[in-house]
């Protein structure tokens, strides 16, 4: 069959989704209460339902007096039974696929329990999904006469006690049907690679001489990728290449450092970049409008939302709202209800609503990035707005960075302290450290106040860093590839210590 024609066919087949959507655009708040308690009716014999009484919830109100908010570490003796065999847990169906967590840069791992439902409901509707909103707004595209590059976590599955492990990426491939491979780079052999190195040689081995017309995966470990395959080539960007590539499907971290850099390697006016906001727990958002920065909140995926405004946040004792009560403008701490077991689970993202109709949001940040040792309050919003604007007045380029605090001692001033590896860096380093403090000071009134004649906090102290010292960083931590990300913003001293010693 000739390629436009599977083309037009395998786009006509994904765009029939469009109407499904359009359902949950007009009838959010009944989708989501209704979901809600389809999730009660089917875990309430489980043995989670039975100790909150899931058989006498009936309605929000009652399922928010009954069931407590829950970190990790509240079901983690649950989810390590459910790892040794135990079923029938916090989910009716058996559980045998554990996602490793990459999202933490602690030494101790998750195990996100991803159920049958929770695997075809939410992360492989939501990769056609996806693919189904890019469609809808391209309807020229030429998507399936190529292949789509991803570029997914480093680690294999392992088994373990009759369970599977692995990064989610990995287990999405190892479910993937088998003409999954005709359609997509690289290989499953090739995918499911556990030496990232290695894997990476591979990938470009098997796709450089492939019709690549889509990228997905991590900015910061598909830019190492994209560099690489330049220096195997010689060639200028990656449009010598890959010619036909128009289409590139990222998440997992903050796309705005990543940006210029991506421009260089791609310099095509109508190249498209598409946001996603999935973690082992979920998938929750798709950008639906070609160069927006709004995502849409994806509600009919077996997740039932509620939100804590972070005015108010206290953890797990913090009091939340349903989707029907959330406003513009305001940061909200995000709890989620799946249909892998996890019930009103606090997964530590925060996000702000661009729009309520339909119900649009803005990623920014998480609960515990955040410096706030002098009472500066600085978010992960506030440092990547000034670092861009540093960047476009100096005309540098950042691979990677990270903040700490300098403490306060002997009478002197308190500070933050950077670390920041440049693709390009600045001709003058104080001219850009002078115009990224006052960024912040524009930015936060509350760090402003702080760095007031120096009492408080000192002027930013920036090292640049060494050419691949983040990544030789990630390698000593075993933890090179997929989703596993640089700590941006700490309380602590330990990762800015660490790297200075590397």
């Amino acid at each position: 069959m000739a390629l436009p024609i599977v083309n037009s066919i395998i786009s006509w087949f994904l765009k029939k989704r469009v109407h499904q959507i359009e359902l949950f655009l007009k009838y959010p708040i009944d989708v989501q209460e209704e979901l809600l308690l389809k999730l009660i009716s089917t875990a309430k014999r489980t043995e989670f339902g039975k100790e909150y009484d899931f058989s006498t919830i009936r309605n929000y109100k009652d399922f928010t007096n009954k069931v407590p908010i829950q970190k990790y570490e509240s079901i983690e003796p649950l989810i390590e039974r459910c790892r040794k065999g135990e079923q029938n847990l916090f989910w009716p169906t058996p559980i045998k696929w554990f996602a490793k967590s990459s999202g933490t840069t602690n030494a101790k791992s998750k195990f996100i329990p991803v159920s049958d439902e929770a695997l075809e409901y939410c992360h492989m509707k939501a990769g056609k999904d996806m693919l189904c909103l890019y469609i809808n707004n391209n309807e020229e595209t030429q998507l399936f006469t190529g292949k789509g590059l991803k570029l997914g976590g480093s680690s294999e599955i392992y088994k373990d006690n009759n369970s599977y492990f692995g990064d989610l990426s990995a287990i999405i491939t190892e479910n993937l049907p088998f003409w999954a491979d005709y359609s997509s780079a690289p290989s499953q052999e090739v995918a499911l690679m556990a030496e990232w190195e290695t894997k990476m040689e591979a990938i470009i081995d098997e796709t450089i001489n492939e019709d690549i017309t889509s990228l997905v995966g991590v900015p910061s470990w598909m830019l190492v990728l994209l560099n690489r395959v330049l220096e195997r080539t010689g060639k200028d960007n990656i449009l010598e290449v890959w010619p036909n590539l128009e289409v590139y499907f990222h998440g997992g971290v903050n796309f705005n450092p990543y940006r210029e850099q991506y421009k260089k390697l791609i310099p095509k006016e109508d190249f498209q970049y598409y946001e996603t906001y999935n973690a082992s727990e979920g998938f929750f958002a798709i950008q639906d409008i070609n160069g927006s920065k709004e995502l849409l909140l994806m509600l009919d995926y077996g997740i039932f939302y509620e939100f804590i405004p972070m005015t108010k946040y206290k953890g797990e004792n913090s009091k939340t709202i349903p989707l029907s009560k959330v406003k513009t403008g305001i940061d909200y701490a995000l709890i989620i209800t799946t249909n892998g077991g996890l019930w009103r689970y606090l997964i530590g993202d925060t996000i702000r609503f661009t729009s309520l109709d339909p119900f649009r949001i803005m990623i920014t940040g998480r609960t515990k990035h955040y410096i706030n040792v002098f009472g500066e309050e600085l978010n992960i919003e506030n440092v990547e707005d000034a670092l861009k604007l540093a960047c476009e007045k100096t005309e540098a380029l950042i691979t990677d960075y990270t903040v700490g605090p300098i403490f306060m001692k002997d009478k002197k001033s308190g500070g933050h302290e950077w670390i920041i590896e440049f693709n390009k860096a600045p001709e003058n380093m104080n001219y850009f450290t002078e115009i990224l403090d006052n960024a912040l000071k524009s930015i936060n009134s509350d760090y402003e106040a702080k760095r007031y004649n120096s009492l408080t906090l000192a002027m930013p102290k920036i090292h640049v860093a060494k050419d691949g010292l983040f990544y030789d960083w990630l390698k000593h931590k075993d933890k090179l590839g997929g989703q596993h990300k640089i700590p941006r913003l700490s309380n602590s001293r330990e990762f800015v210590e660490e790297l200075l010693r590397l």
